[in-house]
């Protein structure tokens, strides 16, 4: 049996885009470099023969020294294992400083790696190529075929676009994709199967979910299990408050509803009608959650109940604005609400809260 390991979007180098204090973004950006450390270890304890690297495995072209040396240090203790680095959109004219014997590197022609009855070819798109490359991919049947490329699964060819139909009938086994953060799998056709890794670890709240790493088996043929592997998970739920009257149980619904772990990053979205001024909700639910997390991140887009047709009796220049609203027959009910509760606040003088 042949153990495969297909990873992608490692974003070494990544500023955090969760918006962290400065200790906690620090923090998380040591633990993206740990976790590609441990990964390497996993892939040394479980017999794992190569590592699929299929793009982005630093943030930017000009990544940092510290982070380029981590990599390459992580390369060299590990020499039993290839490390197949095919670089994506982010990295895509990374040169390589150092290129030990067990780096095994792509460029924009179809360049292929056989491990006994298994071959690995990919390839690193780029607008010469995008069209080109589906014509070009000559495969032996008999074996087993794994292909690696970076970029978006589309019904068209083009640049930054994997056509899947136009590979079908290639003798492909799994094609192993980057650049989607989270896992995703797909049949090819008949023979073949895709799958996006996703990112070993989570850096903001659109990367939500479980992150890790495709575990690859072959032994006549491929076994791809999804295993997850990130230090933290990045969550986000959402709370409806509709109906509560008062602060205290507000902040006593957010106690008792929320279910977060204690090395988790949580987004909390706040929705609905409330009886009461919300103004600084946000951050009173912030301060009872975060002893229960690693950081937490409350949006708060509830609205204050309003009698809005006892108001819009009122002569007044407030029930002339509510009126106007409240005829407004393209708005649907929410909207009317909250540009009912805005436009009172800033009529009463506290516009600048908006």
């Amino acid at each position: 049996m042949v153990k495969l390991i297909h990873c992608a979007d490692i974003h070494l180098g990544s500023k955090m885009e969760a918006r962290l204090p400065a200790d906690k973004s620090d923090e998380r950006k040591r633990e993206v470099r740990v976790t590609f450390g441990k990964l390497a270890q996993y892939a040394a304890d479980n017999g794992v023969r190569a590592i699929l690297m299929s793009g982005d495995v630093f943030d930017s072209d000009r990544p940092l020294k510290r982070d380029k040396e981590y990599f390459y240090s992580i390369i060299k203790g590990y020499p039993q294992i290839d490390f197949l680095y095919l670089r994506g959109n982010h990295d895509g004219s990374e040169s390589y400083t150092e290129e030990p014997e067990n780096l095994k590197t792509f460029s924009s022609a179809w360049t292929g790696y056989d491990y006994g009855d298994v071959h690995i070819c990919g390839a690193e798109l780029d607008r010469g190529n995008c069209r080109s490359l589906y014509s070009t991919l000559r495969l032996d049947e008999k074996k087993i075929n794994i292909v690696m490329l970076h970029g978006q699964t589309d019904t068209s060819e083009g640049a930054g676009k994997i056509c899947i139909q136009s590979l079908r009938d290639k003798h492909i086994d799994y094609l192993a994709l980057g650049h989607i953060h989270s896992f995703r799998q797909g049949k090819i056709d008949g023979r073949g199967q895709y799958a996006y890794s996703g990112c070993l670890e989570g850096r903001g709240f659109d990367e939500t979910g479980e992150k890790g790493f495709v575990l690859l088996e072959i032994e006549g043929g491929v076994s791809a299990r999804f295993v997850p592997f990130a230090s933290r998970t990045i969550c986000e739920q959402t709370l409806d408050m509709t109906g509560i009257s008062d602060w205290t149980a507000a902040v006593a619904e957010a106690r008792r509803a929320v279910k977060v772990g204690a090395k988790d990053m949580l987004r909390l979205n706040l929705v609905g009608e409330v009886g009461f001024d919300n103004d600084g909700l946000a951050a009173d639910i912030e301060k009872e959650l975060a002893p229960r997390c690693y950081f937490v991140s409350v949006k708060d887009n509830t609205v204050r109940s309003i009698d809005a047709a006892s108001l819009a009796a009122e002569k007044s220049i407030r029930g002339e604005f509510i009126r106007a609203v409240m005829s407004d027959d393209k708005l649907t009910h929410e909207q009317q609400t909250r540009i009912i509760s805005a436009g009172l606040k800033a009529l009463a003088g506290r516009g600048d809260e908006l």
